[in-house]
């Protein structure tokens, strides 16, 4: 109880009682919401969907290249996806099991490092299980280059969105 109050007393001080002037504010001053659409708290600290010179400009609100984060969207396509996160560039796949294959199935981790687009903005990290022989799953290895192979395909199709958006 002593907590809550406490917690209560603090955050009410936080609060502000500066007047506003009425009526819509003029453009260019700090109080247009044009001013601080797509930052965090209205300042620069933290801003999102600002653009690059790799990323198509219009404000579509992701974190990361806009080309790595749709072509590695059409690149897994054929995996279910168990979650995307567009802010933070993060997309995970749930186990995929190939039809020529239903005793091994893969796994992928995505991760987009930059709002660039460079061949070092991108990490896929690839898990593979085999079905052993009472039915159960086991880890292996996945298979050398298989990642690098992913990260590579990819990169080619960001290049290709970012080609044919110049066109």
């Amino acid at each position: 109880m002593a907590t809550s109050a406490i917690l209560g007393l603090s955050l009410s001080a936080c609060g502000s009682t500066v007047e506003r002037p009425s009526g819509p504010p003029e453009s260019g001053t700090p109080d247009n919401p044009a001013n601080t659409v797509g930052k965090v708290g209205g300042g620069n600290l933290l801003q999102f969907g600002t653009g690059t010179d790799d990323a198509p400009q219009g404000g579509t609100g992701i974190g990361v290249n806009a080309y790595l984060w749709r072509a590695s969207l059409d690149t897994l396509s054929f995996m279910p996806v168990d979650s995307a996160d567009p802010f933070g560039g993060v997309i995970l796949t749930d186990w995929y099991s190939p039809p020529e294959a239903p005793d091994e199935r893969f796994k992928v981790n995505l991760y987009i490092l930059s709002r660039q687009l460079r061949a070092d903005g991108l990490r896929v990290s690839v898990f593979r299980q085999e079905r052993g022989p009472q039915g159960s799953w086991r880890d292996v290895e996945a298979h050398g280059q298989t990642a690098t192979e992913l990260e590579n395909a990819i990169l080619a199709r960001a290049r290709e969105m970012r080609i044919a958006s110049t066109q």
